[in-house]
């Protein structure tokens, strides 16, 4: 195997069912102890696209490649059983009449004494030696998820393939539990490809993500690149809520209420929408008319009234109608800040994290 050659590749994926495209020329690679995050809304392909890799799916075109060799394309095909491919699925799938000891034994090859010795060293990584003898009704869920681990780790796969895993945990003991999987997946140094819809889960976990939308991956790269540097409008949107303003270009300018924005090589009469996420407004009082304090200053200040205010836990929410036309902003704000229904507030924003992209 040559240095740098990815642990998984997929070169041109495509799925049509009945017609229609699912997944639509998909490729990505993933080096070992890589996390690669399939990331998108529900119907997008990605539960397509980890079926083709796991080969229970037949894709129309395109090749898998593991560690550089051909493992699929629409001759060729290595059953998947012979993939050295690890899965985990939402439901964990784990046998009932079998013991923890027994499922994560389950499909293992070798004398008894390797068997044994493996999945013991396995479920001591996860915590769970002594529950060996218990069955997963006995156990809780975050315990079944971690006998799930397991069994998928004791083959020693290349490759582990999941599936919106932590979904069925609750909040809390989903963070912990993604952080100790992904701590193990790490120390094997297994190529992971995570499918999820929910993006602070790609964020947490992913080296890199593959933003997936109509069959297609529409951006990809570092999480904090993805979420900076956005492709489009929608990309901004699915990992945040966003306020939009719409302005016209002329002269490669776009007016707005907050000050007038750079539109290089936009055509002079074209639509654009400004997309500013609601915690990079900045909120001032109105001081008896007089507009906001001076020390605010990136950009124009807009007037707004408070209209709605919700304290969340970590922050506030605060809904805005503003003087200039009547629109509706929502901003948050750290902590606790709750000004009372038909306040005045200037508001500003950070022009340094605000998005423009023509109206299509």
């Amino acid at each position: 195997m040559a240095l740098n050659t990815p642990r998984l590749e997929i070169r041109n994926l495509t799925r049509v069912y009945d017609g229609r495209v699912v997944v639509d020329d998909v490729s990505l690679s993933i080096q070992p102890g890589q996390v690669t995050c399939l990331l998108g809304p529900s119907g997008c392909g990605k539960s397509t696209t980890l079926r083709m890799i796991a080969g229970v799916d037949m894709q129309d075109s395109g090749q898998i490649y593991v560690d550089g060799a051909l493992i699929c394309d629409t001759v060729f095909r290595i059953p998947p059983e012979r993939r050295q491919i690890g899965l985990m699925f939402q439901d964990f799938a784990l046998f009932p009449h079998l013991s923890v000891f027994e499922n994560v034994a389950f499909g293992l090859k070798g004398s008894r004494e390797d068997k044994t010795a493996r999945v013991r060293a396995l479920l001591g990584r996860v915590g769970l030696e002594r529950f060996e003898n218990a069955y997963p009704h006995e156990l809780s869920g975050g315990e079944q998820q971690r006998v799930a681990l397991a069994r998928a780790l004791a083959p020693k796969p290349r490759i582990m393939l999941m599936d919106e895993p932590f979904s069925g945990l609750d909040n809390r003991l989903r963070d912990d539990i993604r952080d100790e999987t992904l701590d193990i997946l790490k120390q094997e140094d297994t190529a992971v490809l995570l499918v999820t819809h929910e993006p602070e889960e790609a964020m947490r976990m992913a080296d890199e993500i593959a933003l997936m939308r109509n069959g297609r991956i529409v951006q990809q790269g570092a999480p904090y690149n993805i979420y900076n540097a956005p492709v489009d409008k929608e990309a901004v949107g699915f990992f945040s809520d966003i306020n939009e303003i719409r302005g016209t270009v002329q002269g490669a300018l776009t007016d707005t209420p907050f000050g007038q924005f750079l539109a290089p090589g936009i055509a002079d009469g074209q639509q654009v929408d400004i997309i500013i996420r609601p915690q990079h407004f900045k909120i001032d009082f109105d001081r008896n008319g007089k507009g906001p304090n001076p020390t605010v200053s990136d950009g124009t200040p807009a007037r707004g009234i408070v209209e709605r205010v919700r304290f969340m836990g970590s922050e506030s929410l605060v809904e805005f109608r503003m003087d200039h036309d009547g629109s509706k902003l929502r901003v948050t704000v750290p902590n606790v800040f709750m000004p009372s229904v038909g306040t005045a507030l200037w508001l500003t924003i950070r022009r340094d994290r605000c998005f423009l992209f023509p109206v299509t």
